[in-house]
């Protein structure tokens, strides 16, 4: 069922003609990104690619349920749909469900038999021939955790890539101490240490308001090709004059992620709102120190932490108020960093001050966000309201926000008021409505 309005605009087709032909069978490609930068939608677009054109997929997904994973498929889908103006939606969507099986497991489980492990992948394979008759023409692995890997686990998907003669599709995971700023030119970490088993692997860098996708090795080729790709960071289309932003409006809670320090008080309530309709959450602190959620708590290395780095003294003449040289606050300003820097939008509950900084610790995500040019709000607890940053006038407007960016920092005081509290979860409900099913519209999967 090749759809020449959808097919010939996939990323990834387009991303065959900078390669030797794409991935072809037998062989094994890897999406790299930072957390937050679309690895599995871009995933989702390469299994659609295939589905469409009447190929059988498996989802694997190390990191979501099966049902947020469809919801991924689901907004992709009618994104394609409305911004192709697809004839036959109906049609398409069956084929794509007849030909596409989504298995989740989880990746560091204690035994269980929902643990993933290639052993038990190659017999959930095996059954899956002999009872549902599908064999597969791609496979999709999601959220691989590339860093624990053995050499003998990424052979084994390899051969078993060249055993079935089928393609295989990975995500990988980043930082930015071990690539840098800017693009690599190579692989990096954590899959540089594999490299030689890889056929193609890309790597999604942000680009202003966009993603940029480069290519880093392409099969046997010396000289890689640029790909001249850019998407959309939400549902990774492509970037054209026919559309316009990408609608996160249109996607499930589930495809959103929380990024926070998980302390008592604001942050707590941000991460209860999260967990209540189904999102992911992110919560940056560091050995020692306190919090109240343990919900996708993620604990800096002392290297990771540097990352964050800043001059307390710049802080200090930033926010116009003195810090002294405390170890505990540097790290505390350094975690808040790793909050801010990958999140596309920023909400803290607080005190906007006479001079417009934000009173406490956590108005450092404030100056973040206006420095690096993002969507900043703040409900003021002693005025009662919510307050937006105008970029452009460099001024506190009133405002009714929502939340429009899948990676978002939730942060603020941790002597949270009770109208503090409300405004919190009036932003969730305000966002996605009163269930935990998805925004209007949406229906449960």
């Amino acid at each position: 069922m090749y759809r020449r309005e959808v097919n010939e605009r996939s990323p990834l087709r387009i991303l065959e003609k900078s390669s030797h032909g794409g991935l072809g069978r037998g062989n094994l490609g890897v999406a790299m990104a930072r957390a937050g930068m679309g690895k599995t939608a871009f995933l989702v677009h390469v299994a659609l690619d295939d589905l469409m054109r009447d190929r059988k997929v498996l989802h694997v997904s190390l990191d979501s349920p099966v049902d947020h994973v469809k919801s991924w498929y689901d907004a992709v889908f009618q994104d394609l749909v409305r911004t192709t103006e697809l004839a036959d939606s109906a049609a398409t969507q069956e084929v794509i469900g007849k030909n596409r099986i989504i298995q989740a497991y989880s990746l560091h489980g204690h035994g269980g038999a929902n643990e993933f492990s290639i052993a038990k992948f190659k017999h959930s394979l095996e059954l899956l021939g002999m009872h549902a008759q599908f064999v597969p023409d791609v496979i999709v692995i999601d959220a691989f955790d590339w860093a624990r890997a053995t050499r003998d686990d990424v052979a084994e998907i390899k051969t078993l890539a060249q055993r079935l003669n089928i393609e295989v599709w990975m995500s990988a995971l980043t930082h930015r101490h071990q690539t840098g700023p800017d693009i690599p030119d190579k692989v990096p970490p954590p899959c540089d240490r594999f490299a030689d088993l890889l056929s193609l692997v890309i790597f999604l860098q942000p680009v202003e308001q966009h993603l940029s996708v480069q290519l880093l090795k392409d099969h046997e080729n010396e000289k890689v090709c640029d790909t001249h790709l850019v998407l959309h960071p939400e549902m990774m289309r492509l970037v054209d004059d026919r559309s316009s932003g990408p609608p996160a409006s249109d996607l499930p809670p589930s495809a959103f992620s929380l990024l926070s320090g998980g302390a008592i008080g604001a942050e707590a309530e941000f991460g209860a709102c999260a967990e209540r309709y189904g999102m992911k959450e992110e919560n940056y602190s560091f050995e020692g120190h306190p919090v109240a959620r343990t919900r996708g708590l993620r604990l800096l290395s002392s290297e990771e932490l540097r990352d964050g780095d800043v001059s307390l003294a710049y802080v200090s003449a930033t926010m116009h108020r003195p810090y002294h040289q405390n170890p505990t606050l540097r790290k505390v300003l350094q975690s808040i960093w790793h909050q801010v820097n990958s999140s596309q939008e920023v909400f803290i509950v607080g005190v906007i001050q006479q001079d417009d900084t934000v009173k406490g610790g956590t108005g450092w995500a404030a100056e973040l966000a206006r420095h690096q040019g993002k969507p900043l709000h703040v409900y003021d607890q002693e005025r009662r309201a919510w307050f937006s940053w105008n970029h452009g006038a460099r001024q506190w407007q009133p405002s009714k926000p929502v939340i429009s960016r899948t990676r978002f920092t939730g942060t603020g005081t941790r002597s949270l008021s009770e109208d503090g509290r409300a405004a919190i979860q009036d932003l969730f409900t305000q966002s996605f409505g009163t269930g935990r099913s998805g925004r209007s519209g949406l229906s449960k999967t």
